[in-house]
């Protein structure tokens, strides 16, 4: 365990001197899984904030994920590496969908994809700025539901990332307490549906 850590930190401090695009795929590379802490802000075209959220998230790759919401309200998304599985307690209402078909070239499929990022994105440096070095993803499909991804990152890995749609609406995730490569329980990427829960979609 002593020599991966090594290995790791070396890494790191390596890439602290790269480009944005060599720091990130050095963060690719070398992070099998990852979870953190999340605050969630939505600007419509008019730079004008229109929704806050937050909670947490965990990723083990390739193709699990589960992101938690708990504020302003309790959502669970869950990538099993076969299905994703959105869970919105307040309706008790489940969706399902085949993980091919759904994640795509998402900002999931970005961090946790079971592909390179290079296959599914077009990446490029995106500058400096509050302390983050930059790097601007467009999604290479061009029926993905994002225009760009940028992908803030620091020291420890990212940072934040600003996700643009079609419409002018960008959503801006800001990370912390993020730790790299933990021991994540496997019951994390799995999902039951509540009994009595509507559920939706394939199955």
């Amino acid at each position: 365990m002593r020599g991966a850590a090594i290995l790791l930190f070396a890494a790191l401090c390596s890439s602290a001197h790269a480009s944005g695009v060599e720091r990130f795929q050095a963060f690719l590379r070398t992070t099998q899984a990852a979870s953190a802490e999340f605050e969630q802000k939505i600007y419509d075209r008019e730079k004008r904030l229109v929704q806050e959220a937050s909670g947490r998230f965990a990723f083990l790759r390739p193709g699990r994920f589960r992101w938690t919401y708990t504020r302003p309200h309790a959502q669970v998304i869950v990538a099993d590496g076969e299905r994703l599985w959105i869970h919105d307690r307040d309706l008790n209402q489940v969706t399902v969908r085949r993980i091919g078909q759904a994640l795509g070239a998402t900002p999931a499929a970005l961090l946790a994809g079971a592909v390179g990022a290079e296959q599914a994105f077009e990446l490029s440096e995106a500058g400096s700025a509050d302390g983050l070095a930059w790097v601007e993803a467009r999604p290479k499909d061009r029926e993905a539901g994002f225009e760009k991804i940028r992908v803030g990152l620091d020291v420890s890995g990212i940072g934040a990332m600003e996700l643009t749609d079609h419409f002018g609406q960008t959503t801006v995730l800001r990370f912390s307490r993020l730790v790299r490569n933990p021991r994540l329980d496997p019951e994390t990427f799995r999902f039951t549906p509540p009994r009595g829960a509507d559920v939706l979609g394939e199955n």
